[in-house]
């Protein structure tokens, strides 16, 4: 070896890699730590000055080897080329986070695409690729099943698929995407439907809008979870014991868990839990005021609702002083009119 770095050509050098690349793929499995540095400075001496088909040949046979050197390995990922660090980027199990989150930070949408096909990604990980990849990036990170979404991640990329249907629909198949997320995705992408169909044939602008609302709530129903199952059970016991009030509800609400709130919000206003969850996801802020003015709630319970609401759905915090003034100057015979009003759209009847 020493012999072809000092005087050998380039192919030399090349030839000399090819034979301890085998010489270590072959009995990889049986070496020890040490060998295994001794493999790792050797490789570090061979790929100098040689051509980038070795240099990828090399990328692709130790990258699937999960004791490979971890030196060689940090190299080729580190590689400007993406042929030579795209095999070690997306399937390299010897490469640490530290160098992940470098590249994902530093290099470009070839680099971040090769991370987003990695088995595993870790929060942190998706939350660079989100936020600086294109649109190919963020998709390959959606699609792949271990990634990892945080809720920041979440709430953006439901925002961004408000106007990407491809988007919207890689994150609608999502297993683990929070109930609260996906109703509002589906919430603003049948009000896309809607408006795409109504455009199209204007003459049928009502059945439209009837179909887009059935499917939606169809929807719904088949994206009920077992946790949001257990959250209604809960307070439905806590209603018939009479142990269900206001203060239960604001604390549900203090602690983010918008299935609880929702439940104890609709019982409390007497309505079905279905339209009370239409009236958190699909409508403005005014619909939970209207819910709330119903159930008698005093306004410092209604703004940790609406809290609770923003800081889930993303969304742009409202004004709390005029939201304030409106809340008390809503009479509650005003809010039951609107509320048999929205009972009427959604065929909806009151709660048991």
């Amino acid at each position: 070896m020493q012999a072809a770095l000092t005087h050998g050509t380039v192919a030399r050098r090349v030839e000399t890699l090819r034979r301890v690349t085998d010489l270590f793929v072959g009995n990889a499995v049986d070496y020890s730590d040490d060998h295994i540095r001794v493999f790792d400075d050797v490789f570090q001496c061979l790929i100098g000055e040689i051509e980038t088909s070795a240099r990828a040949l090399l990328a692709e046979r130790l990258a699937p080897i999960a004791a490979a050197p971890p030196k060689i390995i940090r190299t080729l990922a580190l590689d400007e080329v993406i042929e030579v660090s795209g095999p070690v980027l997306s399937k390299s199990e010897r490469l640490d986070e530290a160098t992940l989150l470098e590249i994902a930070r530093t290099r470009g949408q070839a680099h971040l695409k090769a991370i987003s096909l990695r088995r595993m990604l870790s929060e942190a990980l998706t939350d660079v690729l989100v936020t600086r990849g294109n649109e190919d990036v963020v998709q390959s990170t959606v699609r792949n099943p271990g990634a990892r979404l945080s809720e920041g991640s979440l709430t953006e990329l439901v925002i961004r698929a408000e106007r990407d249907d491809d988007l919207a629909s890689c994150i609608g198949l999502r297993p683990d995407l929070p109930r609260h997320h996906y109703l509002r995705l589906v919430a603003k992408a049948s009000s896309s439907v809607r408006r795409k169909l109504a455009a199209a044939h204007p003459e049928l602008a009502d059945e439209v809008s009837n179909v887009v609302q059935q499917a939606a709530q169809r929807v719904r129903a088949a994206a009920m979870t077992k946790q949001t199952e257990l959250a209604r059970a809960l307070v439905k016991s806590l209603h018939d014991d009479g142990r269900l009030n206001e203060f239960q509800v604001t604390t549900f609400a203090e602690q983010g868990k918008f299935d609880e709130t929702n439940a104890g919000l609709a019982a409390l206003a007497g309505v079905a839990v279905e339209t009370a969850e239409t009236m958190m996801i699909e409508s403005r802020t005014e619909g939970v005021m209207i819910l709330a003015k119903v159930a008698g709630m005093q306004w410092s319970s209604e703004r940790a609702i609406i809290a609770m609401r923003e800081k889930l759905s993303g969304g742009s915090q409202t004004d709390i002083l005029t939201l304030r003034d409106s809340y008390e100057a809503l009479r509650p015979s005003t809010a039951q009119q609107v509320l048999r009003f929205h009972r009427m759209q959604l065929g909806a009847t009151p709660a048991e």
